[in-house]
């Protein structure tokens, strides 16, 4: 469906805006929020910040003043239409006298939906659907989240050229360069969680925390997710210190007795753990974003079980004919199991690249 070009305008700008709320908002949503005043000029901006914290809406309001009456609303997702830590955005709009709204996005909780309909029947205008693929693209975690109640999965990984993670010895330190180190650590920081498995707490002892520079330096640390099914994580292994919360996910048959650790019991699946199980169960914890950065057991694992919802790659420009792959079996046993891809992003980091690709038909983007 085609829009007129200024809604497209105004939205693409609100979508900008949402964008800003990146790893501050879960469990919330990011929201973007363009008001004009009735003559369609630009009076007021905002974005949902933080959780508990003023919502996007309520921010544009605030800065349009006596001018958001009579105008026109662009907000990225529905107007919530209820109370929670804050009042009900749909209140605020109507309050506030928009004659208009603009929406990209329908809410799928059923707990704060209901805004579009509630300015509908006092009479607003209400307009659906603009750049809907662009703001879902921008809000996937919570959408994911919010739509299949289980966390959004980012899977992350380093290789050479041959998609190798680590040479024949199994050094792998370092493949890809500072800077792309340190972009991964900014990745790190904006999710709720950090996973991997215990072969890799076994091999490298990671600390998995996040240790970015800059703003996000200051934001709450994720929480380490050890998918460890007989429980075999070392009592001194650093993620368990107390840099950040770690979370233990372990059989529901496994002997924990020496572990001094938050410890999560799932269902065995298979050779490993009801991996949906442990999304669910992560999202009952308000983890909306996961960044998976298990060795390629693990990875294949998620792939084979359709739980990637994104994939960033660092490629670097390097070669060594052997070790270890970056995935592992992945449930394709002929070429037409191929799990295909869309890229959405290829950059330079530093001398290396960053490929972000997702899969060709993802289940969390259904609208």
């Amino acid at each position: 469906m085609e829009f007129p070009e200024q809604d497209a305008a105004h939205m693409a700008r609100a979508v900008a805006l949402a964008a800003r709320g990146h790893g501050t908002t879960s469990p919330n949503p990011v929201v973007g929020c363009v008001v004009l005043d009735a003559a369609g000029a630009v009076a007021g901006e905002g974005f949902h910040l933080y959780a508990g914290g003023p919502h996007a809406e309520v921010g544009a309001l605030a800065q349009a003043g006596e001018r958001a009456r009579g105008g026109t609303a662009y907000v990225t997702l529905e107007p919530c239409d209820h109370t929670g830590r804050t009042g009900p955005c749909s209140r605020a709009l109507l309050d506030a006298g928009i004659a208009r709204v603009v929406v990209a996005v329908a809410d799928p909780n059923p707990k704060a939906a209901g805004g579009a309909a509630r300015l509908r029947a006092a009479g607003v205008e209400v307009t659906m659907g603009v750049l809907a693929a662009e703001a879902g693209r921008v809000n996937e975690e919570w959408l994911t989240y919010a739509r299949l109640g289980r966390s959004h999965v980012t899977w992350k990984f380093a290789a050479t050229l041959d998609g190798r993670s680590a040479a024949e010895d199994g050094t792998s330190q370092w493949i890809t360069s500072p800077e792309a180190r340190a972009d991964v650590h900014r990745l790190r920081a904006a999710a709720d969680a950090i996973v991997a498995g215990v072969g890799t707490v076994l091999a490298d002892d990671p600390r998995l925390t996040a240790r970015p520079d800059g703003p996000s330096a200051a934001r709450r640390p994720p929480l380490r997710v050890v998918v460890d099914t007989e429980a075999r994580t070392p009592p001194d292994a650093r993620v368990l210190d107390d840099q950040a919360p770690t979370l233990l996910a372990v059989a529901d048959d496994a002997d924990t007795g020496r572990l001094k650790a938050d410890v999560l019991r799932l269902p065995r699946h298979g050779s490993g753990l009801d991996l949906r199980a442990l999304l669910a169960e992560l999202a009952a914890r308000d983890v909306v974003g996961v960044f998976l950065e298990g060795g390629p057991t693990l990875a294949g694992s998620f792939l084979r079980e359709g739980l990637a919802d994104r994939v960033v790659a660092y490629v670097a420009p390097a070669l060594l004919g052997s070790g270890r792959a970056a995935l592992g079996p992945a449930g394709v046993g002929t070429i037409d199991a191929i799990h295909r891809l869309t890229f959405d992003e290829i950059s330079p980091i530093g001398p290396d690249v960053r490929l972000i690709a997702r899969p060709a038909a993802q289940p969390s983007r259904e609208q």
